[in-house]
C-alpha cells in the first residue's frame, strides 16, 4: 500500500505520538489505500474547520478518531449484528484502553466515530463530535466546499488523492454491511441498501408502529 505520510498538510500538524502512530498502523493494517486517504482528508477537512470556526478540541483523539471511523467498514472489525458506526467505536476505545487513557476520552472518541453519520445530532455535541462529522459531511458531500481555499483543496486531494471517491465510496460503504442490512434501519447507510439492491424493501418506523403486538 502506497501512501503519504506527511507530517503538515494544508498547515494541519498531523499527530506523531505512539497512539496516533499505532492507530495509523492499524488502519494500513486492516484497511485499504481508499480508507486511508478518506480517513486522513477527513481528519485534515475537521482540523481545518476547527481553526475557521475557533473551536477547542483534542488533535490527537480527533485523529484516532478519523482512522477509526470507517474501520468498522472491514472485516476484521466488522460484527455480525451491530452498525458498521458502533464496531468502529467499539475498536477505538478497546485500542483506547490499552493505552490507559481516561474513561472519558474513551467515551469522547466513541460518540465522535458512532455518532459520524447521525443528522442533526451530532453537530450539536462536543467539538471532536461536531469536528468529524462536519469533516465526514465535507469528503462524502461536499458540505461546506466553499470553506475551503482552493489551494488548501489542491494540497489535500494532491496528498490524499479521492481516485474516483465518487463511484467508489458507495460500493466500500455496502461491502461493510452488506451482510447484516437490518443495521441500516433508521439511519442513512438505508439508502446504499436502496442504490446496490435491487427491490430493496427497507423496514419502516410506521409499520412498527401498527403492526405492534398492542391489542388496540
Amino acid at each position: 500500500m502506497s501512501v503519504n505520510k506527511l507530517k503538515t498538510v494544508a498547515g494541519v500538524n498531523i499527530p506523531d505520538s505512539i497512539i496516533a502512530n499505532q492507530a495509523t498502523e492499524l488502519l494500513l493494517e486492516h484497511g485499504t489505500e481508499f480508507l486511508y486517504n478518506h480517513s486522513l482528508r477527513v481528519f485534515v477537512f475537521a482540523s481545518l474547520n476547527g481553526k475557521r470556526n475557533s473551536l477547542p478540541y483534542d488533535p490527537e483523539l480527533l485523529y484516532v478518531s478519523s482512522v477509526f471511523h470507517d474501520l468498522g467498514l472491514t472485516p476484521h472489525y466488522s460484527s455480525p449484528n451491530l452498525r458498521f458506526e458502533v464496531d468502529g467505536a467499539n475498536a477505538a476505545r478497546d485500542f483506547l484502553a490499552s493505552h490507559g487513557l481516561p474513561k472519558e476520552a474513551m467515551q469522547l472518541v466513541w460518540d465522535t466515530i458512532a455518532l459520524h453519520t447521525t443528522i442533526g445530532i451530532a453537530e450539536h455535541k462536543e467539538p471532536e463530535v461536531a469536528l468529524m462529522y462536519s469533516g465526514v459531511g465535507l469528503d462524502v458531500m461536499g458540505e461546506g466546499y466553499d470553506n475551503l481555499s482552493s489551494a488548501h483543496r489542491e494540497e489535500i486531494i494532491s496528498v490524499y488523492p479521492r481516485n474516483d471517491f465518487k463511484n467508489r465510496i458507495i460500493p466500500t460503504f455496502f461491502s461493510g454491511f452488506e451482510h447484516k442490512t437490518e443495521t441500516t434501519f433508521g439511519n442513512i447507510k438505508a439508502d446504499v441498501c436502496a442504490f446496490m439492491i435491487p427491490d430493496f424493501h427497507r423496514k419502516n418506523f410506521c409499520d412498527c408502529i401498527l403492526h405492534s403486538p398492542w391489542s388496540e
